[in-house]
């Protein structure tokens, strides 16, 4: 069983690790924890962003972070931006992810939220095909540029 809660600076090493335990991420993500505990202090100032943890007998074995996003378009709807979703490599395919995002949606619905979106990398095939069984439709094109 998986009990869903709201990540504390303790919860932090775990998290990076499963964000650097990814194709992509092992490129992007680093070893110094002090950038990742700063924006962790950052977020929590925010109460509409927040990062969520999974955990199994005091492990955590997964994440994903949910922002609140206030807006005018459709008749200002609420919406629920869902980023960094990770399942530890050792437990994925069990239905942990299809977990974390119903516990996604409920706090999606529970703030008020008509949408939920995300964005996910082109080369994660694997996550589109997941997104797909849990109904989200490819709906937009995303563009990035990075501010360096």
């Amino acid at each position: 069983m998986i009990t869903w809660r709201e990540a504390t600076a303790a919860d932090v090493p775990a998290v990076v690790a499963m964000l650097a335990d990814d194709m992509l991420g092992a490129a992007r993500e680093g070893a110094e924890l002090a950038p990742y505990l700063a924006a962790f202090a950052e977020m929590q100032r925010q109460r509409s962003n927040l990062l969520v943890v999974g955990t199994r007998g005091g492990r955590v074995v997964a994440t994903y972070q949910i922002t609140i996003l206030h807006g005018l378009s459709m008749k200002a709807a609420r919406r629920a931006q869902i980023e960094a979703v990770r399942v530890v490599a050792d437990l994925r395919g069990q239905g942990l992810g299809a977990e974390l995002m119903a516990d996604a949606e409920a706090r999606a619905r529970a703030a008020g939220c008509r949408l939920m979106q995300l964005t996910t990398n082109r080369a994660r095939t694997r996550a589109h095909a997941f997104y797909d069984r849990l109904g989200f439709t490819p709906s937009h094109i995303g563009y990035k540029r990075e501010l360096d």
